[in-house]
């Protein structure tokens, strides 16, 4: 996390959208147990998104020290071991990375069968996703894309995931003078799409189907009569002396 976007998340507004997502994740932490949650991307201070976490550990894994994260990392290449994590949060990660699916196939190494997934993302097709679009250094600033919910939907499927369940957020424009109700009103009353989703996710447990023992190979038949075992070759070819 560069210079300009956490000076922005310090603002009213990004201080509105932190208040925002950590108000969800908390409801979204709320079935994760186990051992440790993980926060993959900087995003705020430090562990404050993961104060809802009900795991022993939690801690976060960064690209850059800017954030203060526990662990500073290639987040492609992360220094964890396999099937080791309970729970991992990616907020607004995929889309500052330079290669979100790269990120997104480490993630699924490292997170134990029936560990959840959740996922931040802003809106394409919504007001915060267009002005994105539309300015050069992004918004919030040095933001790469956006991935729609869709997209999001079918990487997991692919990686083997279940989606257990998406909420949309952040209902006010990117613009102005943010105000505090607006974040929580729901569709029915906001006549624009929401500007920002989570997507919870669940990774599946394949069992193991266990294999057949290999019978033991049967001697060839030749001709309806078994072929000769090489020691009664051998008795054959000396009593022919």
């Amino acid at each position: 996390m560069n210079a300009e976007l956490r000076q922005w998340l310090r603002t009213a507004r990004g201080q509105a959208l932190l208040g925002a997502e950590a108000a969800l994740l908390d409801d979204a932490l709320a079935d994760c147990f186990g051992w440790e949650t993980l926060q993959i991307g900087a995003w705020g201070e430090g562990r404050a998104l993961l104060g809802g976490a009900r795991t022993r550990s939690r801690g976060v894994i960064a690209s850059s020290d800017d954030a203060a994260p526990d662990v500073l990392s290639r987040l492609t290449q992360l220094p964890v071991a396999s099937d080791s994590i309970d729970a991992v949060i990616l907020p607004h990660t995929l889309e500052f990375e330079a290669d979100p699916y790269g990120v997104l196939r480490e993630v699924d190494r490292v997170l134990a069968g029936e560990g959840k997934l959740i996922v931040l993302g802003f809106a394409p097709w919504s007001p915060w996703g267009l002005r994105a679009a539309a300015t050069r250094r992004g918004h919030p600033p040095q933001l790469r894309r956006t991935l729609s919910l869709q997209r999001m939907r079918d990487w997991v499927s692919v990686l083997g995931y279940d989606v257990l369940e998406t909420r949309h957020y952040l209902y006010g424009l990117p613009w102005g003078e943010p105000r505090a109700g607006v974040r929580s009103l729901r569709r029915g009353l906001y006549p624009l799409p929401a500007g920002a989703y989570l997507l919870k996710a669940r990774k599946r447990l394949h069992a193991l189907t266990p294999l057949r023992p290999r019978l033991r190979e049967r001697r060839t038949v030749l001709a309806g009569l078994t072929e000769p075992s090489s020691a009664n070759s051998s008795v054959n070819r000396t009593s022919d002396r």
